[in-house]
Order: C-alpha cells, then sequence, then structure tokens
C-alpha cells in the first residue's frame, strides 16, 4: 500500500491537539515535500529521515513522497514528528506492517544514526493519548516523565530499528516503571520555621496564608527576616493532589524543565530577580512560553524587594492574580497558560530601608515615603490579601536559646483548616466567588457594624472587602469555628498594614 498513517500530536502552550502524519508514495522524479504549515525544524527533518532510514538498514524508497501533518491550519514545530514521519514512510513502502500502527501515538526526534532523542511536552502528549485511548512509543529518556501519567501504555527505545522490530511481532520495548515518586519530607525539602527567632505574628500570618493560600506582603527594615520567612512558607502548605502535581510538572515539561519530575508532589517556589522583565513574569516571545506565574502554577511566586521591580511589570500580575490563568496573544498564534499562584512579597518601608516613624536612623521625607510606597499601585495592593510589618527582632531574643513551634506542628493546623474549607466548598477560601462568599461568610450584626466602620475609616475598594471576608473565613477555620466572629474579622482588619499606614 502507497498510503499510511500515524497518529501523533502538536503542542499549543499545554494544549494538545492530535496530529495525523499522512504519507503516501506516488510515481515520478525522486523528491520528498512535507506539507501542513511545517515550521523549518520540521521541514529539515526529511533529511533527518532519510539517514535515519538508511543507517537502520531500511530501504529508501526512490519515489515522490508526499508528507501532510492534518489538519493543514495547525502550525507544527520541533523534531517530534521525525519518528511518525519516518514510519510512515517505511509503512507506505510495505518495509514494516500496518497493523499495530493504529495503536499508538510517536514522538521522538531521530539521529542520523537512527537512534532516538528525546523531546520536550513528553507529559501533555502523555495526556493527549490517555484521552484517545492509544499507547505512547517514546524514546528512552522521556519514558520516566510519561509514567507520571496513569492507565496508558508507555513504551521506550533506543532506536528506529528497535521501533521496527516490535511492530513486527520481533521484539520487546522497555516499559519499565520507575519507583513511585512521591514528595520527601519537609526536612528534605525546605528550612523549618522553627530556624526563626521572634516574629510571631509574621508567623501567625504565614499560617492563615498557608491555610487559605492567600497572597501575603511583609514589610519591614533589612534584616528582619522577610525572606526567611518566605522561603520556608512551602513547609507548611497542604500536599498537592494528584491533578494539582501533573498539572504543574505539564507546564515544566513544555519549558524543557523535566527535572521537576525528581520533586513531584512539591510545590514550586519561584523566586525571579527584582530586574525581570515583563515577558519573563507572565510569558510571552514569538512562540509563547510560560513565565514565572505559570512556572508557580500551585505553589509560590516570591518577589523579593518588590518596591525595586518596575511598577509596569508588577502591574502585569493583577489579571492573573484575579483569574489564575494568563492568556498570551501574538499576530502568529495564541497561547494560554494556568497561573494559579500564591504570591509572596517582601519590601523595605522606605527608600533607605530603615522604619519611617521619625525614630532610628531613618532620614526620609513624607513624601519620598510616599513616592517609594508609590510603586505598587492600589489595584495590585487590594489582591494582597495580608499586609504585615516585620519589625526589628530585639537583640536579647536574638542572644537567648528558643524552642519555636517546628514547621511540621504548625502544619497540622493548616491542614484541619485546610480540609475544612475543602469539604465546605470544594476550594479554598482564597478562590471562593461572590456567590459562595455570601454562602459561607455570612455576618452577624455585630461584625457587620465593624466591617463597615472599617470600611469607611480605610477607605477600602469592594475588592478588599470580600478578601477581607476570606480572610476571616480563614481565620475561623483555623479556630476551627462554623461562624466568623469579631476576633476573626479583627485579626483581618489588622493585616491591612498599608491601608492603615495611608489613611
Amino acid at each position: 500500500m502507497s498510503l499510511a498513517k500515524i497518529y501523533t500530536c502538536a503542542l499549543s502552550g499545554i494544549t494538545t491537539h492530535s496530529v495525523t502524519v499522512e504519507v503516501h508514495l506516488s510515481n515520478g522524479l525522486p523528491s520528498l515535500s512535507i506539507v501542513g504549515l511545517p515550521e523549518a525544524a520540521v521541514r529539515e527533518s526529511k533529511d533527518r529521515v532519510r539517514a535515519a532510514i538508511i543507517n537502520s538498514n531500511f530501504e529508501f524508497p526512490q519515489r515522490r513522497i508526499t508528507i501532510n501533518l492534518a489538519p493543514a491550519d495547525l502550525p507544527k514545530e520541533g523534531g517530534r514528528y521525525d519518528l511518525p514521519i519516518a514510519l510512515g514512510i517505511l509503512a507506505a513502502s510495505s518495509q514494516i506492517p500496518e497493523q499495530h500502527l493504529h495503536q499508538f501515538e510517536f514522538h521522538a526526534e531521530l539521529a542520523l544514526s537512527g537512534e532516538l532523542r528525546p523531546v520536550k511536552g513528553i507529559l501533555p502528549a502523555a495526556l493527549h493519548t490517555q484521552a484517545s485511548n492509544r499507547g505512547l512509543i517514546i524514546a528512552n529518556q522521556n519514558i520516566s516523565e510519561a509514567l507520571l501519567v496513569d492507565n496508558i501504555q508507555t513504551l521506550g527505545a533506543a532506536n528506529l530499528l528497535q521501533v521496527c522490530q516490535f511492530l513486527n511481532d520481533q521484539g520487546e520495548l522497555n516499559s519499565d516503571s520507575p519507583e513511585p515518586q512521591t514528595a520527601p519530607p519537609i526536612s528534605e525539602t525546605r528550612l523549618d520555621m522553627s530556624d526563626i527567632k521572634g516574629q510571631q505574628r509574621a508567623k501567625r500570618a504565614l499560617e492563615v496564608a498557608a491555610a487559605g493560600q492567600h497572597n501575603l506582603l511583609m514589610i519591614g527594615p533589612p534584616g528582619t527576616g522577610k525572606t526567611m520567612l518566605a522561603s520556608r512558607i512551602i513547609g507548611i502548605l497542604p500536599p498537592m493532589s494528584q491533578q494539582q502535581a501533573i498539572e504543574t510538572a505539564a507546564i515544566y515539561s513544555i519549558s524543557d524543565q523535566a527535572e521537576y519530575r525528581h520533586q513531584w508532589r512539591v510545590r514550586p517556589f519561584r523566586s525571579p530577580h527584582h530586574t525581570a522583565s515583563g515577558v519573563a513574569l507572565v510569558g510571552g516571545g514569538s512562540n509563547p512560553k510560560p513565565g514565572e506565574i505559570s512556572l508557580a502554577h500551585h505553589g509560590i511566586l516570591f518577589l523579593d524587594e518588590l518596591t525595586e521591580f518596575d511598577r509596569k511589570v508588577l502591574d502585569v500580575l493583577r489579571e492573573p492574580l484575579e483569574t489564575g490563568r494568563i492568556t498570551i496573544s501574538r499576530a502568529a498564534r495564541q497561547a494560554d497558560f494556568p497561573a494559579l499562584f500564591q504570591l509572596i512579597a517582601a519590601m523595605n518601608p522606605c527608600p533607605q530601608g530603615y522604619n519611617c516613624d521619625g525614630k532610628e536612623l531613618c532620614q526620609c521625607t513624607p513624601e519620598q515615603q510616599r513616592k517609594y510606597r508609590s510603586k505598587i499601585s492600589a489595584p495590585l495592593l487590594d489582591r494582597i490579601d495580608i499586609q504585615i510589618e516585620v519589625p526589628q527582632v530585639p537583640r536579647d531574643i536574638l542572644s537567648q536559646q528558643h524552642h519555636a513551634e517546628s514547621s511540621a506542628d504548625i502544619k497540622q493546623r493548616v491542614l484541619q483548616a485546610y480540609h475544612r474549607q475543602i469539604n465546605r466548598s470544594g476550594k479554598v477560601n482564597a478562590e471562593l466567588s461572590n456567590a459562595e462568599l455570601e454562602k459561607n461568610c455570612h455576618l452577624n450584626s455585630a461584625e457587620q457594624l465593624l466591617m463597615d466602620q472599617a470600611m469607611e475609616r480605610l477607605k477600602l475598594s469592594a475588592r478588599a472587602y470580600h478578601r477581607i471576608l476570606k480572610l476571616s473565613r480563614t481565620i475561623a477555620d483555623l479556630d476551627n469555628s462554623n461562624d466568623i466572629n469579631s476576633s476573626h474579622l479583627s485579626e483581618a482588619i489588622s493585616y491591612r498594614s498599608l491601608d492603615r499606614l495611608q489613611h
């Protein structure tokens, strides 16, 4: 038969699209043409495929070869089509049987020797294969990543000849599964909260932020432990579910950072430098790639020295903080990436870095202080639920022995509050919609009066009002309370430090 069909898929962001590689052999002068919007790497595959077929001891057909990558209006890029193109040519020239080809999808780049090379984006491809009820044949180097997806037949091969022998029922491919990958203990992954002396209020704020996955901003002079606190929040966060881990690993897979599988089900912690551009944070490029906010999906995005970031760069975070997604649009294509991250930020209280209350070493004028704080726009500040001051630690506390709570102890309380939220509404409090707020965050008359007074005195927006309610609900969950009382609401309002400072 002079026509063969091979199945694979194309990537657009982390979204996959089915691709059928159609190979037709006809009479005429020997040639090979590839159609179906192939980009440069795909067009160049004809030379790699020809050498790989010959060096694998097969005959390259001296006929007119037409390869169609359907659908024709979907751009195709990368070396992942080398293996399906080679198999299509061999099947169309009757050198291998077609009976098993429809049972698998194929993803691998070919070396000139016929060796299979790994490609990026194997995890989304494995999810696509699972949905299409087919098996997956890939390079051996990709197999450990693909095996993170359950309930699919995943096979690895070293070269084109091994794949052909398998399709001829003359050999077996590698299907060895690595040991199950689980999150290592906290002591092996992150530093412990017990390392921090003092700062009880900041630790409490971290506990509340972790329980409800609220955004947090720490304000304080240098050396007060803001970065130490932020780096330890991973150790008290609830573990990721299987679905969350797959979503996060898929982003790392298309970013060519597949080493994330060695930290399977450990929440990511991204800490870009303040010189990062807006594109570096949210993603972009002519062929859109995920940025830091997507790499922090279901994890932490830590922005140290927040006011040193360009204001325009910070403002690109406003929409993702609200929606949990980012859409990158370019003239040629568009890509949609998940970005459900928890923002943890730290900043100094003034340009010199010291307290701006007329004490200690600060010599900033009120106008300098105002300009410094104005680097953070009000809409962005509205989206940060917790804003706390982190003061200097007294010398006597630094010098004395301390026995603070460990991350494991704090995590137990966080998990109890987390499970209350999941059982009640199926999501954490930070993700509640307005309708769910009315149902789960009802205030009695005394609490409503307190809330109205805070709104009036601090000139809070409607968004800040809703975020205080979500925060109060988390504090009540930590207190194992079904209702939000005045103490829960007062604590939530007290976490609006910059609002109090401005008014």
